[in-house]
């Protein structure tokens, strides 16, 4: 099958993507995906977007200078359902590059979730429903170079070919399972969502693996090693991890070398980086070592629009026990279930009735009607638990030192 199939259209220039929205006028149902460069550049940009309908895959190259504002008016009709598989990245992508907008999406990741899998990723998806083996060999490839080579197109293209088919044939399950709600609702979620502020936090250095095992001095020399490597990334527009890994971060934070030598011992630190680096990261680890020690962890950023005392988690902590036994009902992820940002709000504005649920947002009428009555009782039964001095006080974590 993936042998026999012709050759995919580039679009290379206006009057290329001219021909592509004209094409895509006459079409109800659209597969789109896209590449990008987050290995390998500091700020990622859309290098390549994949676009099937019917037996037909066109190939868009956004670097080569033409305006993609056509195509996102596409994406933006909500008379053409637009297919995607895990398209958040891609419409979050799409978003920041290029201020397009969304309606009317279906989401085969999504679908393949809510059906069951275990493994909803497209290459176990396509093999398990229609036996056809991906070649993932180039998902880390570096899309923003040019040429595009055989291999690259052919990968590329693979990757929205069978979308079509596949999501017919989920939409007709998820009718007859009555979860055809389950889907709709993470993708109206999908089209809603907006990028985040890409600003550096310096304060970050405290989720890298082993932060928290470090000595107070340690810490602090991290801090400004974590600093350091994104200034660097940025300056030289590449991704942070291309300039020092989080272990070698975290190695150099532990061991204070003091000279070229020591360096090249450290696990990660090759020679290359000793003579590229050496000398910026020493006068950074001498610095480091004069500060004050961080004594005390700063708060990782978390979502600033939903704050929890101390009795609101443990409410939180039921909300999400009672959301993994319904999702086990119906053999679901439990994230499709209620959604994360909705189980915060629910823990912190504890609504008393279903009409202030319902005015709490966030959730579809599906979700009202299957647990509306349970969400209010549950909350009900934590208040008088709360007012008869029934919720348990919650300890501090243990923390290593």
């Amino acid at each position: 099958m993936l042998h026999d199939l012709p050759p995919p259209l580039l679009v290379q220039d206006a009057r290329g993507l001219a021909r592509l929205v004209d094409d895509l006028a006459g079409q109800r149902e659209i597969a789109v995906d896209t590449e990008a460069d987050s290995f390998f550049c500091y700020r990622e940009k859309v290098c390549l977007v994949q676009v099937s309908v019917e037996d037909r895959d066109y190939l868009v190259d956004p670097l080569a200078g033409f305006d993609l504002a056509p195509l996102g008016r596409v994406l933006a009709d909500p008379s053409k359902l637009k297919v995607f598989h895990d398209g958040e990245y891609d419409i979050l992508l799409f978003k920041r590059c290029h201020g397009f907008r969304f309606a009317n999406l279906f989401d085969t990741r999504v679908a393949a979730a809510v059906l069951g899998s275990k493994t909803p990723g497209l290459a176990s998806v396509l093999e398990a429903r229609f036996g056809i083996k991906l070649d993932k060999s180039m998902q880390r490839s570096n899309w923003g170079q040019r040429p595009l080579d055989a291999k690259q197109i052919r990968y590329a293209r693979l990757d929205t070919r069978f979308l079509l088919t596949l999501m017919a044939e989920q939409r007709a399950e998820l009718a007859h399972r009555d979860r055809l709600c389950i889907v709709d609702s993470e993708c109206r979620r999908l089209e809603a969502l907006e990028p985040p502020v890409n600003a550096f936090d310096p304060e970050g250095w405290v989720a890298l693996k082993g932060a928290r095992l470090l000595e107070p001095p340690d810490r602090t020399v991290l801090r400004a090693l974590y600093v350091l490597r994104e200034r660097r990334a940025e300056a030289e527009d590449q991704p942070p991890f291309r300039i020092m890994n989080n272990e070698t971060l975290i190695e150099l934070a532990r061991r204070h070398p003091r000279t070229h030598d020591d360096l090249s011992r450290v696990p990660g630190f090759t020679w290359k980086q000793v003579r590229r680096l050496g000398d910026e990261v020493l006068d950074t680890l001498e610095h480091a070592l004069r500060q004050p020690p961080l004594v005390r962890f700063p708060e990782p950023a978390r979502d600033s629009s939903v704050q929890l005392d101390e009795t609101q988690q443990e409410l939180h902590e039921r909300l999400k026990a009672a959301r993994k036994r319904w999702a086990e009902e119906l053999d679901t992820d439990p994230a499709y279930v209620i959604n994360r940002h909705v189980l915060l709000r629910l823990a912190q504005e504890q609504p008393r009735s279903e009409e202030a649920l319902e005015r709490l947002g966030g959730l579809d009428d599906w979700q009202l009607e299957d647990y509306g009555r349970d969400l209010v009782r549950l909350i009900a039964d934590f208040r008088a638990d709360v007012a008869e001095g029934r919720v348990p006080t919650r300890r501090p974590r243990f923390r290593r030192r």
